[in-house]
Order: structure tokens, then C-alpha cells, then sequence
């Protein structure tokens, strides 16, 4: 069974080598190439751990879907991992409605209803994408869709989401972590600290990203 007494943790030390290879690990995954190639020259790493994969693609395909151009990104996702999204129905969705919902903010109503009839008509043959289906439909019924009751489908914030999501589905598919060192540590510390603060709610507060990088 885990010893949950913090005390007898604090002594252990964190290699250089490892702390290196976390923020290698953090600007790999996030396709921070220039900053990558600095740290690792000036760290003086000559074998990293974590491997990369196409920084150059990866990166573009995140702005192909956060500048509207969910269509290329599909193009360039299906050139460096094929038959990606024919295994992911999920992502291929999400991807496949952007364009829709990019169609609909141009105000491409009859554009729009074309794509949808034949690209996104047979989604509605799957009981789970029928709701989100029947809300990027209903956008077409808005003067303005970003008053509608749906406007999150149209923020940045649903945009990010989804180009993480397809960064993580291509890196999964090239075998490698679908997320950096520095975000398991993160999610394995939000979960031991949660433990702790069950085990002692007086001497442990639940881990808060906000409130330990402000320490």
C-alpha cells in the first residue's frame, strides 16, 4: 500500500536529466521547434527521451484548425498518419463540423447544407453524434450565430480543443504518449493530492495548478 505521509517524499531528488527531458517532453508535444532546438543546445541534451515526430506538420495542421481550415487540416493529417481518422469517427466528426460551422459564419447557408448532406448526413445514422449534429444544424437558423444558444461551437476555446485532440490522436498513432511528461505529472500530482486531501482533509487541499505555480 502507498505510504500517503508526504514527509517521507521530500527528500527525493529530481535529476537535472529528468527536469531537462520534462520541458524537452513539453516543447516536443507542443511542436515548439526553434525553442526546442535552443533548449536543447544550451541544456547540452544529447539523447532526449521523448522523440519527435514532424513538428513542422503537426504545428500547421493545429493552425489549420484554429484559423478555419478544417479541410486541410484533414488533407495533411491523412498524408502523416493515414487511415487516422478512418479509425477515429470521433475526431473526423469534430473536424468535419468545423468546416460546417466555418461555413455557416461566412453566411455559406446553401454551401453549408450541401457539405452537410454529404459529408455529415451519415453521422446521423450513430446515436451518439446526433445531438451535436442537430446543434451545428441549428446555427443555420441564426442571423447571428454566435448569439445562438450553440455559440461555443464558434469560440477559440472549442477550436483548441479540438486541434489538441487531433494532436494527441496523431501522436498516438506514431506509438508515442499522446500527452508530454510535464501534463502526466501534472494529472498523476491532481490525483494523489485529491487522495491525500480524502485521506486528511485538514492538513491537504486539493492540488490546484494556479495555486502551486503562485507559491
Amino acid at each position: 500500500m502507498m505510504d500517503l505521509d508526504p514527509k517521507h517524499y521530500e527528500q527525493v531528488n529530481l535529476r537535472d536529466d529528468d527536469v531537462r527531458n520534462i520541458v524537452w517532453s513539453y516543447l516536443v508535444h507542443n511542436c515548439f521547434k526553434e525553442t526546442a532546438k535552443a533548449f536543447l543546445a544550451s541544456a547540452g541534451m544529447k539523447n532526449p527521451t521523448e522523440p519527435t515526430l514532424d513538428m513542422d506538420t503537426r504545428k500547421l495542421i493545429s493552425q489549420y484548425v484554429q484559423e478555419g481550415k478544417a479541410l486541410n487540416a484533414i488533407e495533411l493529417t491523412e498524408q502523416l498518419a493515414p487511415k487516422l481518422l478512418d479509425s477515429n469517427m470521433d475526431l473526423h466528426f469534430d473536424l468535419l463540423t468545423l468546416h460546417f460551422i466555418d461555413l455557416i459564419r461566412a453566411r455559406k447557408c446553401g454551401e453549408a447544407l450541401e457539405f452537410g448532406q454529404k459529408k455529415l448526413i451519415g453521422f446521423g445514422k450513430v446515436q451518439k453524434y446526433v445531438v451535436k449534429l442537430e446543434d451545428v444544424m441549428a446555427l443555420m437558423a441564426y442571423e447571428d450565430p454566435e448569439k445562438s444558444p450553440m455559440f461555443h461551437l464558434l469560440s477559440s476555446e472549442y477550436r483548441q480543443s479540438v486541434a489538441e485532440g487531433l494532436n494527441q490522436a496523431i501522436l498516438e498513432h506514431a506509438n508515442m504518449p499522446a500527452n508530454s511528461e510535464l501534463e502526466r505529472l501534472a494529472q498523476q500530482a491532481t490525483v494523489v493530492r485529491q487522495y491525500l486531501h480524502e485521506f486528511d482533509k485538514d492538513a491537504h487541499s486539493p492540488f490546484s495548478v494556479k495555486t502551486f505555480v503562485n507559491q
